[in-house]
C-alpha cells in the first residue's frame, strides 16, 4: 500500500459515501472503489460495509483509523521538514565569533533577526581565538564566523565586509601620555603596545607616527589585552567600540588625534556553502549590507 490508499480510505472513512468521498478527493467514484477494494484485498479483510447510499466501517476498519490518521499526518510532517529544511527554515549553525563582535552590538543584531526570521534554526554561538577562526570554517567545525578584518583568509573561505570603526588607545591611568590634551600617533614612538589579535591598527598608527612600533606581548582576546595595560605594561591600539563596554581599573580611553587607522567585521564563511540554514543566514547578513 502506498500513503494514498491512507488519504482515500480516511476520506471514505469520514464521507461515509463513496461519491462525496471521490469529488472531495477529485477522482472519479469507480477509481476510488478499485482503490478501496486494492487495500482490502492487500490487509485480507473487509474496511467498510457497503449499503445503498452510505458505508459503514467494519472492526478492522474503525481499527485502521486512527493509524492511518497519524501515519497521514507523519507523512506531511516529513514532508514540511523536508521543504522548511531545503529552504533553510529549520537546522543547525555553529557560529564562532570574536570580542569585538560583541561590543559592537553587531553579533547580537544580526543573531537576533535571523532567529526571529527562522526561530527553528538552532544556533550554537561560541567565542575563539581570531587567529584560528577561519581554519575552524575552512574545516567545518564552525559554519560562519565573526573576524575583524583585514586577515588573510584559507583557500575556500570568503568575507562579507560589515561594519567599519576607528580605534582608540588604551593606556594606563598613571601614564604621562594621559596628561596630555591630544595624543597624536608621534607621541607614541616610545611606548610598548600590548598586541591584539588584530595587529593592523597599531602598524597604521605607528606607520603614520613615523617609527617601527616596540611590540609587547600578545595575549590574546580584547580583554586580557586590557588587562596587561591596566598592570602598566604597556600601551594599546583597540577598536573604538570598546569604549563604553570594557571597563578595567586602571586604564583610560583617549582618541589618537589624527589617526585614520581602521578595521571592519567580516561575517566569513565557505565559499561553496550548501547547508540551506547556513546560506540563508549568509545571505541575510549581505541582504542587509546591501
Amino acid at each position: 500500500m502506498e500513503i494514498r490508499h491512507f488519504r482515500y480510505f480516511l476520506a471514505v472513512a469520514r464521507q461515509r459515501n463513496f461519491t462525496r468521498a471521490a469529488e472531495q478527493l477529485g477522482i472519479a467514484p469507480p477509481t476510488l472503489s478499485r482503490q478501496i477494494q486494492d487495500m482490502e484485498q492487500a490487509l485480507g479483510t473487509r474496511l467498510f460495509v457497503r449499503q445503498q447510499r452510505e458505508v459503514s466501517l467494519t472492526e478492522a476498519g474503525a481499527a485502521l483509523v486512527r493509524e492511518a490518521e497519524a501515519t497521514v499526518r507523519q507523512f506531511e510532517f516529513a514532508q514540511r521538514n523536508a521543504q522548511r529544511a531545503g529552504r533553510g527554515e529549520i537546522g543547525h549553525i555553529e557560529l564562532g565569533y570574536v570580542a569585538s563582535a560583541v561590543y559592537s552590538g553587531l553579533l547580537q543584531k544580526q543573531v537576533q533577526r535571523f532567529s526571529q526570521d527562522c526561530p527553528d534554526v538552532s544556533l550554537s554561538v561560541r567565542e575563539s581565538p581570531m587567529a584560528a577562526l577561519p581554519g575552524l570554517v575552512a574545516e567545518g567545525r564552525f559554519d560562519i564566523g565573526y573576524i575583524r578584518s583585514p586577515m588573510t583568509l584559507p583557500e575556500g573561505v570568503e568575507a562579507v565586509r560589515l561594519d567599519a570603526e576607528g580605534f582608540v588607545l588604551a593606556l594606563p591611568a598613571e601614564s604621562w601620555l594621559g596628561r596630555l590634551p591630544e595624543i597624536a600617533p608621534a607621541h607614541l614612538h616610545n611606548e610598548t603596545f600590548v598586541l591584539p589579535e588584530q595587529i593592523s591598527g597599531t602598524l597604521q598608527v605607528a606607520a603614520e607616527g613615523g617609527y617601527a612600533p616596540k611590540l609587547g606581548p600578545q595575549p590574546g582576546g580584547l580583554v586580557a589585552v586590557l588587562a596587561l595595560v591596566s598592570l602598566g605594561q604597556g600601551v594599546a591600539v583597540v577598536p573604538e567600540s570598546v569604549v563604553g563596554h570594557v571597563g578595567l581599573p586602571n586604564v583610560l580611553y583617549r582618541p589618537i588625534q589624527g589617526s585614520t587607522a581602521s578595521s571592519w567585521l567580516s561575517l566569513i564563511h565557505r565559499r561553496f556553502e550548501k547547508a540551506p540554514a547556513v546560506a540563508r543566514y549568509i545571505e541575510q547578513v549581505r541582504g542587509q549590507c546591501s
